[in-house]
């Protein structure tokens, strides 16, 4: 059996504009993009650093059960999810970036008590990303002594 791979999917209005969004503000770059024949994205994935992420209009259908795929905007910005995104170097110069395409910084970069700076922006339909770059390998008494909880790792 093959290596896992997950792949979560933001669902987006406008996945066309998120598309071009995404790439201009945190350097995603489109791997699969299929359209019909309006030019309407039908399915759509990114990659960062060789990790996938699909983007998908809003929908719905049998196959959910009943769910409905919606984004934010749609939702008076009531969000199910965010995501982390490990980066290797650059975390400032990659707020800067993000913020100069329109990115709303809810979270300024700072160091964390967990060995890592990071910060978090929010995109025009109101998905949070989080952004983090790894500094150190802090001790987990240290961790736990931070915050008062009680770290496990692992089975």
């Amino acid at each position: 059996m093959g290596q896992a791979v997950f792949s979560p999917t933001v669902v987006y209005r406008d996945p066309k504009a998120a598309l071009d969004w995404l790439a201009k503000a945190f350097g995603f770059e489109v791997s699969l993009l299929l359209t019909d024949a309006e030019g309407n994205v039908a399915h759509a994935e990114m990659s960062f650093h060789d990790c996938p992420i699909g983007v998908a209009g809003e929908w719905a259908g049998p196959q959910l059960g009943g769910a409905r795929m919606r984004s934010p905007a749609s939702l008076e910005g009531q969000g199910t999810q965010f995501i982390w995104v490990v980066l290797e170097s650059g975390l400032d110069q990659h707020c800067e970036t993000a913020r100069a395409a329109g990115a709303r910084i809810t979270e300024e970069p700072a160091d964390q008590f967990y060995g890592a700076r990071s910060y978090r922006a929010m995109d025009p339909e109101g998905h949070v990303w989080s952004f983090r770059q790894d500094l150190e390998k802090v001790p987990t008494a240290q961790m736990e002594a931070a915050t008062g909880l009680t770290f496990k790792v692992g089975g």
